[in-house]
């Protein structure tokens, strides 16, 4: 794969690992099934697809930007395809999010919107790749969701190698996983710098809310709720990744 496919391929796995680990318990969803065969298939956080989504996460932050820098770089590669396989398994029984509820939206409006060409990707239409659009959304959302469960958010700072996750504050721990794991993972393999960087503009928000309102397969897993106003939220401090932390701090202030 060339250097972007790579980085988004790659994203997408972070996202699915980061995901389906910090997603609502699956004993705290509701209503609750009569028997464990009435669970659905993507049933929420649970101690199997945590193993698997460790792995995964813990592979990709070591790995990640070895596979992006160098192509021939078989060993990065093959962890890489290591910890896809790994995240797959821990999504595929607990579920994604909203990183993932978002995404779908961002890259399906781009055909109607953009004129966004990634190199590596083909060249003659709008594409924004799926990992991508996933990632974009990832900042604001691990932000907002980190004071649901700070332990779990925590926990992944930790596995991306932060050396600031241990002596955050539980308040702290969203934007210390944000700012001193995914960011510079983002920063280092070059991904674009917020959803306007794709060519999308603020009046493109309420489109983009409508969007992902239906995704209720994957949003309803989000450890905290998210309705119209939340999800507008997400998307404007989506809009620009690389910003003073300051201008996401309003939605801790949403129930």
């Amino acid at each position: 794969m060339p250097p972007n496919v790579a980085a988004a391929s790659g994203f997408d796995v972070l996202c699915h690992a980061l995901e389906s680990f910090t997603a609502i318990p699956y004993d705290r969803r509701s209503p609750r099934p009569a028997g464990p065969g009435q669970r659905p298939t993507y049933q929420g956080a649970n101690p199997i697809s945590d193993f698997w989504s460790l792995k995964a996460l813990e592979l990709t932050g070591n790995y990640i930007t070895r596979a992006y820098k160098d192509p021939s770089d078989k060993e990065a590669r093959a962890q890489m395809v290591l910890a896809a396989t790994f995240a797959g398994i821990g999504f595929g029984n607990a579920g994604c999010h909203l990183p993932h509820g978002m995404s779908y939206t961002v890259s399906g409006l781009a055909h109607k919107r953009l004129n966004f060409k990634l190199p590596g990707y083909p060249q003659d239409h709008t594409l924004v790749p799926h990992g991508i659009s996933v990632v974009m959304n990832a900042p604001a959302v691990f932000r907002f969701t980190a004071s649901a469960n700070p332990a779990r958010h925590r926990t992944c700072a930790k596995v991306l190698n932060s050396k600031k996750a241990d002596g955050a504050k539980d308040a702290d721990i969203g934007h210390v996983l944000v700012e001193d794991a995914i960011i510079p993972l983002m920063k280092e393999l070059g991904v674009p710098n917020g959803l306007k960087a794709l060519g999308y503009k603020d009046e493109d928000i309420p489109d983009l809310v409508e969007g992902t309102l239906p995704q209720h397969r994957v949003t309803k897993l989000s450890p905290r709720p998210v309705g119209r106003e939340e999800l507008t939220q997400l998307f404007q401090n989506s809009m620009l990744i690389l910003f003073c932390v300051s201008v996401c701090l309003g939605l801790a202030n949403i129930a």
